[in-house]
């Protein structure tokens, strides 16, 4: 475990830009920090569901590249249950554009899903409630 198990990344600057209201990170910085928390070398199981969570928690929908570098963390950890859990939190991220942003997360992630050997939600069939009833105010 590191010193920075409490923290996303978080550098002393950071923390002073922040008391400062009114310095912003830019999308490509903040994109950067996750794909290099990701990456870092001995990350365990706790840090990425800890980096994974904070992500889910906030306002937006994760990039591609940050949920590659995800994916890639879990294939390190062997944990597929969390690369699964992890596209279906960013496929429950989009909300209720679902139809138009998912589809292309998709299609920019699917050939790190194909190289690190994770099938989708919908190809393990775990998009559809396998025992939904009708629901009484529909009949």
């Amino acid at each position: 475990a590191s010193a920075m198990r409490g923290s996303v990344g978080f550098t002393s600057t950071r923390v002073i830009a922040v008391r400062q209201h009114g310095t912003e990170e830019s999308a490509e910085a903040f994109d950067s920090r996750y794909e290099k928390y990701f990456a870092r070398d001995g990350i365990d199981g706790w840090e990425i569901r800890k980096g994974m969570n904070d992500l889910l928690g906030m306002d937006l929908v994760p990039s591609p590249k940050v949920i590659e570098s995800g994916l890639r963390a879990c294939r390190r950890v062997n944990d597929i249950a969390l690369a699964i859990r992890w596209l279906e939190g960013c496929k429950d991220k989009c909300g209720d554009q679902k139809a138009t942003i998912y589809p292309y997360l998709l299609e920019k992630i699917s050939p790190t899903l194909k190289e690190l050997g994770v099938p989708t939600i919908e190809e393990l069939g775990y998009d559809k409630p396998e025992l939904a009833l009708k629901s009484v105010y529909d009949i």
